[in-house]
């Protein structure tokens, strides 16, 4: 920044003043700041924002206090289509506000630069009602705009897009008559379903949600871990968006009383297919449905990509490779379990190795594995399709999950019998994995003689590599966070921004691990009938990163930020 004389220094006043005095912009940097903003047409606000010269949140915060404007976080608003709909697209754009809701003949409306009176005067004058301006972070508006105009529903009625209309979906399942009350063939219906699950699979989003309520209805996309709404079509089509994705799903439309499984499979080129696992389940107004997408072409089965540490990655492939024993994946359901499973098979899948798998259902294709979908309407459950296996030669079997003691013991013999036996458990952490096998009923000198990994697992937000930025935060903040005196020499810690490549600052994922080798130690533990306390203290004397220094890890590496570890490990 150039330097500003004393003189000049005396005439800053105002939000500048403020941001000088809360120590945010040097003197300096502040006066030069007025100047440029002044010489390019723009406001002080705008040039800050443009340049990040202060995080967008701190600026925010001292903007709502200076011009005396409430502050609201977009993040925890829900956006209402129909006042979105009160100000044409240009003006939005044009102008970076956002309609949010309406009292008798008032619009409040959120901005981000409360100094843009003429914005607000032009509003008033085109929605012929009085305008109220609350005041938002930069970033959030950018992205609530961008929801708000680019989603769905804004083209039920008048969408164009030629690929709707020739879709190729079909489903494996036998059909069910139609319900006579329904049109399930609603044109509009129809393209604004393909077109919500076609947005979803170009925006890489893991599960669809449509969900009915009183008075409105909404449809989100998960991205990167994190629900979104993405469109709020009219109430009164809940039923019959309901109704079409049972159809596409060969679901019965008839019953709307217990809940249904199904399966929609999108073929989008000869060789490009996208599968939807569908569940219904009746609500209080209606038939909520989600959607899990399965796209084996963005399912990257690299062991380097996975997110393991160095050492993580060597004890990983050291057990992989044993010829018997089982290794357990453990986390919350969405936390990357099956596709840990599946890289680990595929360093296995060779030609000389008998692979099968029981999964429900099976998420990922790959060639060389006899993959099995459980099906407990016809009496194929773990249990079963696990006994069969062990009739049919097998060198690795994979189990999708085990709930139940006769999935767990027929698995465990299995690994003491010549086989290596892949599973997942939902506990939270290693250590509470083997205790849970013992709270099923497993005996205690079968699991220690077994088990001889267990890998605990989240998933994590990586930092947009196109806009994160470094954060100040104290050395003190940051040893209570967990780094060490040792970790903070040269340490940069690194957060979200947010720009039209990210999701909030945000793309992508990645994995946090605590990989946990079943120790010598630890099978007397077991067998002593120790807790999942003890089993965790003897980790940490074995030098076994948990999943929270892992995390740190990442924080360090700037793959991601000290929030979204927070978010993801914080108790």
């Amino acid at each position: 920044m150039a330097t500003v004389s004393p003189q000049v220094g005396k005439q800053i006043t105002g939000l500048a003043k403020r941001l000088i005095d809360a120590q945010l912009l040097s003197e300096a940097d502040a006066s030069n700041a007025q100047q440029m903003a002044s010489s390019s047409g723009k406001s002080l606000i705008a040039y800050l924002i443009s340049k990040q010269l202060v995080p967008n949140r701190i600026l925010a915060h001292a903007a709502s206090i200076e011009f005396g404007i409430p502050l609201l976080d977009l993040n925890q608003y829900e956006i209402d289509r129909a006042m979105v709909d009160l100000v044409s697209e240009k003006l939005i754009r044009e102008h970076n506000v956002l309609p949010l809701t309406r009292r008798g003949m008032t619009l409040y409306v959120a901005i981000a630069d409360p100094s843009q009176f003429e914005s607000l005067t032009e509003l008033k004058f085109h929605t012929r009602l009085g305008i109220e301006a609350v005041l938002v972070e930069a970033d959030k508006l950018t992205q609530a705009i961008e929801r708000a105009l680019t989603s769905a529903d804004g083209a039920l009625m008048e969408l164009t897009d030629s690929s709707l209309d020739g879709l190729d979906i079909s489903s494996n399942q036998e059909p069910q008559e139609e319900d006579d009350d329904v049109d399930v063939n609603d044109t509009p219906v129809v393209r604004f379903i393909n077109k919500v699950l076609l947005d979803a699979i170009r925006r890489e989003a893991s599960d669809i949600h449509f969900e009915p309520y009183e008075k409105r209805y909404r449809v989100r996309f998960r991205l990167d871990g994190i629900l979104q709404e993405m469109a709020s079509p009219p109430v009164n089509l809940g039923s019959r968006l309901a109704s079409r994705l049972k159809v596409m799903s060969q679901l019965d439309i008839s019953e709307k009383r217990v809940p249904q499984d199904g399966r929609i499979k999108v073929n989008l080129s000869r060789n490009h297919s996208v599968d939807f696992r569908v569940s219904t389940c009746p609500t209080l107004f209606g038939e909520k449905v989600v959607l899990r997408i399965l796209d084996s072409m963005n399912t990257e089965l690299s062991i380097d990509t996975l997110g393991f540490e160095p050492q993580q990655k060597t004890i990983f492939e050291q057990h992989v490779g044993k010829p018997h024993g089982m290794i357990l994946v453990t986390g919350p359901t969405g936390s990357g379990k099956t596709v840990t499973l599946y890289t680990a098979m595929g360093l296995l899948n060779t030609a000389d190795k008998n692979i099968s798998t029981a999964e429900d259902p099976a998420e990922i294709y790959m060639s060389g594995i006899n993959q099995v979908t459980i099906n407990t309407k016809t009496g194929l459950t773990f249990a079963n399709a696990l006994r069969s296996f062990l009739r049919q030669d097998p060198d690795i079997i994979m189990v999708g999950e085990i709930r139940d003691l006769e999935t767990a013991e027929i698995s465990i013999k299995a690994a003491q019998t010549g086989h290596l036996v892949l599973s997942t458990l939902h506990t939270n952490d290693a250590p509470q994995s083997l205790t849970r096998l013992v709270n099923m009923g497993v005996a205690p000198f079968n699991i220690a003689a077994s088990v001889s990994l267990i890998v605990a697992q989240r998933l994590v937000r990586k930092l947009c590599e196109h806009c994160k930025r470094p954060e100040q935060l104290p050395h003190e903040a940051l040893l209570e966070e967990g780094f060490s005196e040792h970790d903070l020499d040269g340490l940069k810690v690194y957060g979200p921004v947010g720009c039209d490549k990210c999701n909030g600052g945000y793309r992508g994922r990645i994995g946090i691990f605590q990989v946990m080798p079943v120790s010598e130690a630890m099978g007397w533990l077991i067998m002593e009938g120790g807790n999942s306390m003890q089993l965790e203290e003897q980790a940490r004397k074995e030098g076994i990163m948990d999943l929270r220094q892992a995390g740190l890890s990442k924080v360090r590496a700037g793959v991601t930020s000290l929030e979204e570890i927070n978010r993801v490990t914080r108790e």
